[in-house]
This record gives C-alpha cells, sequence and structure tokens, in this order.
C-alpha cells in the first residue's frame, strides 16, 4: 500500500474543517443495518479491490467505502471526525501517523474485545507492538510492511553500459556513495537523469535504514542531533549535487509521466510501489527488474486499520478485519497487489517465496522483499514523526527545485520542524 509523507497541500481536508464536516457526513446511512459499514482509506492504492474481493465473498455486506486523501489528510479527517464528527466504522491510519493516535486510545475501540488477542500472534512482533498501547490493548491491525528495493530499466542500464542482471546491479551499489557514483556513470554515458527524484529515492529510503530516526531509544525528540538522521540528509544533498536526479516528485505528474517515458532509469520502491508503477506506466511491462536496495535492508512504511469507539457497525468493521488481514488474506493481497505481509507465517509460504513478476522482469519479488524486512529491527516512531518526516522531505524537494540553497537546507529543514511542531 502506499505510504507517501506527501508534499502536496492538504486542500481536501481544509475543505472539509470549513464546512465543519467529515468525509461521508451528512446523516448515517450505516446506523441501522449490521451488514454495511463505511471505511475510510487513502487514494491511490487500489483499496477498492481488496473490498471487492470481500464482498463478492460476503455479497450480503456493502461496504462504502471513501478515498478521503492522501495519508496525511486521511489522518487529518480523522482527527476532525473524532474531535466530535461523523467517523467511520473502519479507518486505515498510515504508521508514522498512527503515534498521534496512540496518545488518545479511548478514541478506539479495544479490538481485543473483538479477538485481537486470539490472533496478535499472527504478526510480526515489532509490527504489532506499534498499535498496542502499554496495558495490552490494541487499537490497529497492520496490513502490510513497505521492504525495500530499487526498481531499474534494463533497456536503459544496457544502453549505458551498465550490467542488466539484477544480482550484478545489486553489486554495483553495496551502499550510497556507489550507488551515486553509479548514478554518475549513467549520466555521463546517456545524458539523461538516473533517478526519479533524491528526497524519497534516496533520504526516506536512507534514514529508514538506521537504528534511530527522530526519536531516541527512550522516546524523546532527537532528530536534530542524531547523525543517522543527519547523514541520510547529506547524502541526500550529495546526490542531488552529483546532477543524478530527473527531480521528479514521486507520484506527482511529471514523475508518472516520467515512469512511462523513461525519463529516469531507477526508482527506490517499497514492495507496495510496485503495483503503483504497474498502473502509472503500464506501457514499461518488461522493461523493469528490481535489484537489492543499498545498505540491503529497511522499511518504509505499513498501516492499520482500526475502529473508532463511536463506530455504529464495529463487528462488522471487525470481520472485515479479521478476514482480510489474516494470514491468507495478506498472502492474497501480497500476490494481487503487492505489497508485503506483516504475517510472518507466510514467508516460507511456496507462493510468496516463488513469486515473480513478468512486469518486473521476472524478478522474485517474494524473496528480494522478505529478505530485506527479516530480522529488522526498527526505530521507535514517535507522535511527531509524521509532521517532522513530511518537514524534512519538503526541505530536500525545495532544494531539487531550486527554493532553497542547498548549504542553507539543513538549517532550514530544522527551522521548518520546529515551527511545524511547536518546539
Amino acid at each position: 500500500m502506499k505510504r507517501v509523507i506527501t508534499t502536496v497541500a492538504v486542500l481536501a481536508t481544509a475543505v472539509l474543517l470549513a464546512s465543519g464536516c467529515s468525509p461521508g457526513s451528512g446523516g448515517n446511512s450505516a446506523s441501522s443495518d449490521p451488514k454495511t459499514f463505511e471505511f475510510w482509506s487513502f487514494t491511490a492504492i487500489n483499496q477498492k479491490a481488496d473490498v471487492d474481493v470481500y464482498t463478492k465473498a460476503h455479497p450480503d455486506v456493502h461496504i462504502k467505502l471513501t478515498e478521503v486523501g492522501s495519508t496525511s489528510e486521511t489522518a487529518q479527517a480523522l482527527t476532525t471526525a473524532l474531535a466530535g464528527g461523523k467517523v467511520p466504522d473502519l479507518v486505515l491510519i498510515q504508521g508514522d501517523d498512527l503515534p498521534k493516535f496512540m496518545q488518545a486510545p479511548d478514541n478506539f475501540v479495544d479490538l481485543n474485545t473483538l479477538g485481537a488477542d486470539k490472533i496478535k500472534g499472527d504478526y510480526l512482533d515489532w509490527v504489532i507492538k506499534q498499535p498496542t498501547t502499554g496495558d495490552g490493548k490494541i487499537i490497529g491491525i497492520p496490513t502490510d510492511v513497505g521492504g525495500l528495493a530499487v526498481a531499474y530499466r534494463t533497456d536503459l542500464f544496457k544502453a549505458a553500459g551498465l550490467p542488466t542482471d539484477r544480482e550484478a546491479v545489486s553489486r554495483l551499489w553495496p551502499n550510497w556513495d556507489a550507488f551515486i557514483e553509479t548514478g554518475k556513470r549513467y549520466v555521463q554515458a546517456t545524458g539523461k537523469p538516473f533517478l526519479d527524484n533524491t528526497p524519497t529515492s534516496v533520504f526516506f529510503q536512507a534514514v529508514n535504514q538506521g537504528t534511530e530516526r527522530y526519536y531516541d531509544a527512550d522516546h524523546k525528540l532527537s532528530y536534530d542531533k542524531n547523525p543517522q538522521v543527519k547523514a541520510a540528509f547529506d547524502l541526500t544533498l550529495k546526490a542531488f549535487a552529483a546532477g543524478i536526479s530527473a527531480k521528479q516528485s514521486s507520484f506527482a505528474a511529471g514523475w508518472t509521466a516520467g515512469l512511462a517515458k523513461g525519463d529516469f532509469a531507477v526508482v527506490s520502491s517499497p514492495s507496495w510501489m510496485l503495483n503503483q508503477m504497474k498502473t502509472n506506466a503500464p506501457g514499461t511491462a518488461g522493461k523493469w527488474d528490481i535489484a537489492t536496495i543499498p545498505g540491503g535492508s529497511g522499511n518504509w512504511g505499513g498501516s492499520f486499520l482500526a475502529i473508532p469507539k463511536r463506530a455504529k457497525n464495529p463487528q462488522a468493521a471487525w470481520n472485515y478485519i479479521a478476514e482480510m488481514q489474516s494470514p491468507a488474506g495478506e498472502l492474497a493481497h501480497f500476490l494481487s497487489q503487492g505489497s508485503l505481509p506483516t504475517t510472518p507465517s507466510v514467508y516460507s509460504d511456496p507462493k510468496l517465496v516463488g513469486r515473480t513478476d513478468p512486469f518486473f522482469s521476472n524478478a522474485p519479488i517474494g524473496k528480494i522483499y522478505t529478505q530485506s524486512v527479516v530480522g529488522l529491527k526498527p526505530f521507535y516512531i514517535g507522535p511527531e514523526d509524521g509532521t517532522i518526516g513530511t518537514e524534512l522531505l519538503n526541505t530536500l524537494t525545495s532544494v531539487e527545485q531550486g527554493k532553497v540553497a542547498p548549504a542553507n537546507a539543513w538549517n532550514t529543514a530544522l527551522t521548518n520542524v520546529k515551527n511545524a511542531i511547536g518546539g
């Protein structure tokens, strides 16, 4: 599933706030029918496909799906609804937004009361820990994790005189410095950009590979003094200075067009990105392959399904969660959509391990992506993680757009973060 810290202004949320309503407001049509429930999700992740799978298996169930907007817009709309508006029965919360909602767990149904205590062992320990309170309440069930890899165009690599075999390509970049050097070789050979952009394809990959991110081990803010964050930021500036970026912000119109036209040869691609690439550039099928991410492992993303306390039909929502996020359900979602399961029992399933994707030159995507998350020791994600990540990414995007000088970028980013989080 898409896990984007977006640079797009939250226009849709502003409209909702200005009108004093929330998505789907204007009467609770789901209030009296236990077979009907309202579901809020993000845009651009094809949540309708999962809903269609469920309703086909349960034709007596009616799901009113609202794709609210980006991940941050969805979180803001939920915040507004929890403050007194009409809440959905089910909502998808992106992982970086979850900690803010964990500060007020009483806004949500403790899913243990519906059966979460019986299935919590199905999930990766470090993932199910995120929606679990100190006293054991569970307010969300994980849907997927975002194992890291790099998608590259084999035809463009061949034209540049670079190897095209995925193992040989992986050996080109054991670390990020080598990745940048490969990019310089590509640009020198072709005169064209190497990768889509540096903020998401370099910074947000590298910063997610550290042992700490924006909070320290004591759960205190440390983004401004964590050397791992500064190193990832400086690495991104180095990649920009190398002249290897197409400067196309992820998921923007230029990025989508660039995927189709071959304007860049490389995209850092978490598992959930693969379906987006297929959807946005169907004509490039067979021209891509998948290589290991520099550094070998990491995670970008992960979302959780939660039921607000004032939901009218919590049981119907829970039935959906229990079926669609079971090990079998998550495996089926991976096979159809590419999102990596959070249920390690399926990591040895031949359907996952043996999964190849013809769009990506029959790359063994199941094997590549599970290897990037198995044994991962994640960092603490705190209440301001989403905001901090957004501001750092926005500043680096401004560098690419010529609006902020690279020499001023770090101080500008810190100022923007402090202004955004009020500290």
